[in-house]
């Protein structure tokens, strides 16, 4: 069963676009807005069964160039 994870991205000023370009050449989101407040970009994320999710995030995600933060919200159940 995948996972999935809710990850805010705070981005280099002036970069958002180019970080959000370079995730969906990626093509590793299944959902990813704009979003105000501290932080700029908001995805939805499913990590393959198996997979070390924090290993997972930082292999495939956390290696864009203009990323300067994020947090990583957990999925336990939906309703």
């Amino acid at each position: 069963m995948t996972t999935c994870v809710f990850i805010q991205l705070r981005c280099r000023p002036g970069k958002t676009y180019e970080v959000a370009e370079a995730i969906i050449l990626r093509e590793i989101h299944s959902e990813l807005f704009s979003t105000s407040g501290d932080f700029d970009l908001l995805m939805k994320l499913y990590v393959p069964e198996g997979q070390d999710i924090g290993k997972y995030i930082n292999d495939e995600l956390l290696t864009i160039a203009g990323i300067e933060r994020s947090l990583t919200t957990l999925t336990f159940k939906a309703f």
